[in-house]
């Protein structure tokens, strides 16, 4: 368990070519010592994204506190994940804005800070439109009909108020939107927001979200795709989000 109370570690922050490959033979004999280092093996690659993965969702859901200061080597013991791949996970959080890497301090988780949602909120608007659009106009059959399943989910999600079967959809919807949209740049940008957009909902919503609307919502624009609709596509993304910067001025 990470304590806030301790002193966090420094994180050392090495090269991409600071590890030296182990060596591997072949039946042609092993390679001269002069060669090329091999790539990292693919399992190397795996426990990085484990570790973003599940640092991202403690931190998230506030298992790892605002304010948190996280220890390498604490992690590494909590994830069973070598530290090297721990180390590259916190750096695309902090790319993500969810850590703080501070020289002589260690690294913290960041803090919530509405102003900054509310800018964050500036850009989603326009690339949120411009994915939705793009979905509308560019999704495949099969994707279309994805829609019309998370369609289908969020208005029963509505009904029941089931904010669980809303949180499992809205991340289905994220990850389809993004695919079917076809544009890469917009996605890496919405892919930067996402984490820092989940913990702000996850920190609110029980006390001042109205989930059914926002279930409601994130249907009409999920319908829209599935039909084709380009232009009611990007009408019911501004209505999405016209509610979720709603919600984000209510926690004042």
């Amino acid at each position: 368990m990470v304590n806030s109370s301790k002193r966090s570690s420094t994180v050392r922050v090495r090269t991409a070519g600071s590890r030296r490959p182990a060596r591997q033979s072949s039946a042609a004999g092993d390679k001269p010592r002069g060669s090329a280092p091999a790539p990292l093996p693919q399992s190397d690659v795996t426990l990085t994204d484990r570790a973003y993965a599940e640092l991202e969702e403690l931190i998230v859901t506030l298992q790892l506190p605002p304010g948190t200061a996280l220890s390498e080597l604490v992690l590494a013991k909590r994830l069973n994940i070598g530290r090297t791949p721990i180390r590259e996970a916190l750096q695309r959080l902090s790319r993500d804005g969810l850590v703080n890497i501070l020289a002589r301090r260690g690294v913290l988780v960041s803090e919530i800070d509405l102003r900054a949602q509310l800018r964050l909120l500036e850009v989603r608007r326009e690339l949120e439109r411009l994915m939705a659009r793009g979905a509308a106009e560019r999704a495949t059959s099969e994707q279309r009909m994805q829609f019309s399943e998370i369609a289908a989910g969020m208005r029963r999600a509505a009904e029941k108020s089931d904010d669980l079967l809303f949180m499992r959809l809205d991340h289905q919807f994220n990850t389809l939107i993004s695919a079917a949209s076809r544009n890469e740049f917009a996605s890496r940008a919405m892919g930067l927001m996402h984490g820092l957009s989940r913990r702000f909902w996850y920190q609110h919503y029980k006390e001042a979200a109205d989930l059914p609307l926002a279930a409601r919502l994130h249907a009409d624009v999920a319908e829209a795709i599935a039909e084709r609709r380009v232009d009611a596509a990007g009408a019911a993304s501004d209505s999405l989000i016209d509610y979720i910067e709603s919600f984000a001025r209510s926690t004042l």
